[in-house]
């Protein structure tokens, strides 16, 4: 897995165990490859690519990832135990409205270099029957993680999830892409912590802007592309003249407010006295003083932000890649029309073959 913040490459050994309907699973190894400059160039510049050339690239990725896959089995000592390969890709364009999406990172190649059979392209027969294409984890969350009420991915793109008669699920805002562009000139390229964060303050007038971009008066499904993050939010924080540390205050704050807007209309019709449980993983779940503002926000709403262990935190998109592979290989659903708005649950997933 791939995701829009570009901090690096996601692989997850995951063994899957399914018993009268009930999965269970093991993330039995883990590791996120940080990109090299080189690499974050390529991805972020692949939008302005020519058609020749970007194709050129998805094979280039493709073989990369191939070749991270190989290193991967090597350093944990899985030769001849992976089955399966389920790769995202890194996404570069996402028009559901226009019926695309593209990955790169072509599954051929990353069969040739490894010899095993592998499942790519998991978003475009939903897009082609008319869904969002995204976000797609939720079939994940419902299967693998049914003792939790939502789900709050806090990752390049804030994604939020939600059990229910029917299992629904969106995006909320841009997220940690948003602040490691504000962070870009700090030491380590991120806020740690949310420190930086936690010693500005909150500019009411760029605040009420933010809040005010007609996508967050949009009704579900939705989903968002990169480029509104990248080329809105951050343009018009960059205008503000902030310092650095208010801006990523303000945005903090921008993040918090949006989550729970998301999050407070589905608890009305909700019974009992027990707290929500809200499983928190992605990036943003390690933002200490993000973390703290949500818990802020939620607290008179019974909503109890979790944080599950590190292995999940950080490796859940993975996870459930890997899970879309395993539904694809054996011809199950792996995204719902409940949550995408497509005309109907698909399987979606391309198969190649050494």
């Amino acid at each position: 897995m791939s995701g829009s913040s570009l901090d690096g490459l996601d692989i997850a050994y995951a063994v899957f165990t399914e018993t009268s309907g009930k999965w269970t699973f093991e993330i039995a190894a883990a590791s996120c490859i940080p990109y090299e400059e080189q690499w974050k160039q390529k991805l972020s510049s692949a939008p302005g690519l020519s058609a020749m050339k970007y194709l050129v690239r998805h094979s280039e990725y493709g073989h990369f990832l191939g070749e991270k896959v190989n290193e991967f089995i090597e350093t944990h000592q899985l030769a001849y135990r992976i089955q399966l390969i389920s790769s995202h890709g890194h996404t570069v364009f996402h028009a559901p409205h226009e019926y695309m999406t593209a990955q790169l990172g072509h599954g051929a190649s990353i069969a040739a270099v490894t010899g095993i059979r592998t499942i790519t392209d998991l978003r475009s027969s939903d897009i082609a029957l008319g869904g969002q294409g995204a976000p797609v984890v939720p079939i994940g969350e419902k299967m693998l993680f049914p003792e939790y009420d939502y789900f709050l991915n806090i990752g390049g793109i804030a994604n939020l999830s939600v059990r229910g008669e029917e299992f629904t699920g969106f995006d909320i805002c841009p997220a940690n892409r948003v602040l490691n562009m504000l962070s870009k000139d700090l030491e380590k390229g991120y806020d740690e912590d949310g420190r930086l964060a936690a010693s500005g303050r909150t500019d009411k007038v760029l605040l009420e802007k933010l809040n005010g971009f007609g996508y967050y008066k949009q009704s579900h499904p939705k989903s968002l592309a990169n480029e509104f993050g990248t080329e809105e939010i951050f343009p018009l924080i960059a205008g503000s003249g902030l310092s650095v540390a208010d801006a990523l205050r303000t945005y903090s704050q921008h993040i918090v407010q949006q989550i729970a807007l998301s999050i407070l209309p589905f608890l009305n019709n909700r019974t009992g006295s027990e707290p929500c449980r809200l499983l928190v993983t992605g990036g943003g779940a390690h933002n200490k003083f993000l973390i703290g503002l949500l818990k802020e926000e939620l607290a008179h709403a019974h909503v109890e932000p979790l944080i599950p262990p590190d292995l999940v935190v950080d490796y859940k998109e993975a996870l459930v890649m890997a899970f879309m592979g395993v539904l694809r290989w054996r011809e199950d659903v792996n995204v719902m029309q409940t949550v995408t708005g497509a005309s109907k649950d698909s399987i979606n997933g391309a198969v190649w073959t050494a």
